[in-house]
């Protein structure tokens, strides 16, 4: 019996390693499923990753989960470390922060609807520049006439801004207190929920031709 107990043990031992060596090599977060092919047959990947989680907790380095992935992080009391180093080649204008905030809360949105909560019209040219950053994506396009695209954010955008999901973006008492909401405001006002899933009832797949960077129909639409 303890013979099977030491041999468990060590196999676990072994894919806790590899998960480790997969992590680090990794430039990018990656899925249990990424990973679970180079582990041993009946291994579970993620009770592997949250034991790996919690080994590393204490440590100057985290592993974190970004929406369904994982990557090693610097721990958050250490950041201050490394803010010297790091600077940012595009600084993103207002208009730019303005759209991935209401992506970020309104999602899944489309142009129109952007617009609609930002007063002013969303150039296209904003959303190509958040989707080359990586945060944002075309989800899907919505069942209304011209089916106009819609637009969410990415794992990526959770990664840049240390979120483990959706769930975890600021509420409206958070917003309050960094001063970015009046604290005036009606007392009826609710931040809205984003959407964390695949395709809403209200939205069919991508087309073909937007993957190859076709037209958005909103802009044929005219809106």
């Amino acid at each position: 019996m303890n013979d099977d107990h030491d041999d468990h043990a060590e196999v676990a031992e072994r894919n806790l390693r590899i998960l480790e060596a997969l992590l680090f090599a990794s430039a990018e977060p990656l899925a249990p499923a990424d990973m679970k092919i180079y582990l041993g047959q009946g291994a579970n990947a993620e009770m592997l990753l949250a034991e790996l989680a919690r080994r590393y907790a204490p440590r100057g380095v985290n592993l974190v989960r970004r929406g369904d992935k994982w990557a090693f992080r610097t721990a958050d009391d250490l950041g201050f470390l490394l803010r010297r180093e790091s600077h940012e080649t595009r600084p993103l204008s207002r208009a730019a922060l303005e759209t991935l905030s209401i992506i970020a809360y309104h999602q899944p949105a489309t142009r129109a609807e952007i617009t609609e909560v930002r007063g002013v019209d969303t150039g296209k040219g904003t959303l190509d520049l958040l989707m080359e950053a990586g945060w944002v994506r075309m989800r899907g396009r919505r069942r209304t006439p011209g089916r106009p695209v819609t637009y969410g954010t990415t794992d990526a955008f959770l990664d840049h801004f240390g979120l483990e999901s959706l769930g975890d973006l600021p509420g409206l008492e958070e917003l309050k207190g960094a001063g970015l909401l009046s604290g005036r405001l009606p007392s009826t006002l609710q931040i809205p929920l984003p959407f964390d899933g695949a395709l809403r009832e209200d939205e069919d797949p991508l087309d073909p031709d937007d993957l190859d960077g076709g037209p958005d129909l909103e802009d044929d639409a005219g809106n």
